[in-house]
């Protein structure tokens, strides 16, 4: 058993020692990747165009991860840096893709919003406020139709929650029973609205009220309420029971995009909810838990640090687009076959 810190109480928890280890090296890698991201676009100009942090939100992807199986799969809005990471996408491409390289995971056509990882079932971030919300039914339509038992999990802001298209689509989903977990990443603020100031129903999970679909809200910042909520909800599609719809509660660090004065609120309380921080608290179990060491958990933060470091220089090694690419994978040919089995 490892010495626990003596500033910490020792905790009982029925997660075991690999998930939380898990957890905290995903989350890590999600932070540091979206800092020195950050930092390529800020300090050197070397990213470019639209930029939007997932930090502070990464117990949701790790939360994720923990209770779905590889087949899931997930599609997201533009702040999808985390959720490609954590799904699989290989961090170099990733990077690859904010510097706008051919080896980029959209071929560095997409860049920050457009995320895409297909043979690990990421599909996509997408600009299109709510857009997500439709094609995330109609993935889950394609798993109900082939006769699988894989789940989507349909991530968007509480921004996209105000969008006419998820009426819509919830109202076909409950119909047609689709394996779909509809995620609201509620940080707060639509951009820089904040929800209060954007509808009477300021709870977002009771949108689902109307299609007598199963909600619930959850604490965000939390992998294991996460993990809890979405295993329930993973089960009863697994189980042809439908969707579910699930608030998550949670908090952007950053600004909406990279380019945001964050005007409309204070640093009090950004600084609240740092105190909440996802990864501080993961770090806090394992430790009072007896699962590791700080030794062991900078030995984490250094294999981090080197992938991330890598994807940097992978990104700057990278070769750009050829010009002939401008118009490639913007029409479909008019031989692909529609209907791949």
């Amino acid at each position: 058993m490892a010495e626990t810190s003596p500033t910490l109480k020792p905790v009982a928890t029925k997660f075991s020692k690999e998930t939380y280890l898990y957890w905290y090296e995903l989350m890590q890698l999600i932070r540091q990747f979206e800092l020195m991201a950050e930092e390529k676009y800020k300090m050197e100009g070397k990213i470019r165009g639209f930029f939007h942090s997932y930090a502070g939100q990464e117990a949701i992807a790790a939360g994720c991860m923990t209770a779905t199986r590889a087949e899931d799969g997930f599609i997201t809005a533009y702040r999808d840096h985390g959720l490609a990471i954590a799904k699989g996408v290989p961090v170099n491409s990733c990077m690859a893709e904010l510097y706008g390289k051919a080896t980029g995971c959209a071929k560095g056509k997409g860049g920050s919003m457009h995320f895409f990882g297909r043979e690990v079932g990421f599909w996509g971030g997408h600009g299109i406020v709510g857009a997500q919300i439709g094609t995330g039914a109609g993935l889950a339509f394609a798993e109900q139709y082939r006769g699988t038992d894989n789940v989507i999990l349909c991530f968007f802001g509480d921004g996209a929650a105000r969008q006419g298209i998820l009426h819509e689509t919830f109202n076909l989903a409950m119909l047609w029973k689709l394996p779909v977990i509809f995620i609201c990443e509620n940080n707060n603020y639509a951009m820089g609205t904040s929800v209060e100031r954007t509808s009477n129903v300021i709870d977002i999970y009771k949108l689902a009220d109307g299609y007598e679909m199963p909600a619930d809200t959850i604490n965000g910042m939390s992998a294991e309420a996460v993990h809890e909520s979405v295993s329930r909800a993973v089960k009863r599609a697994r189980e042809k029971g439908g969707p579910t719809l699930l608030e998550m509660k949670t908090y952007r660090y950053k600004g909406h995009s990279i380019s945001d004065p964050q005007k409309y609120r204070s640093k009090e309380e950004v600084d609240e909810y740092k105190g909440q921080d996802p990864l501080q608290t993961v770090k806090n179990t394992i430790l009072s838990g007896g699962f590791a060491t700080e030794d062991d958990l900078k030995k984490i933060d250094e294999r981090v640090e080197g992938i991330v470091v890598e994807s940097v220089r992978f990104a700057e090694e990278s070769p750009w687009p050829d010009d002939d690419e401008v118009l490639k994978d913007v029409y479909v040919d008019k031989n692909y076959p529609f209907i791949v089995d």
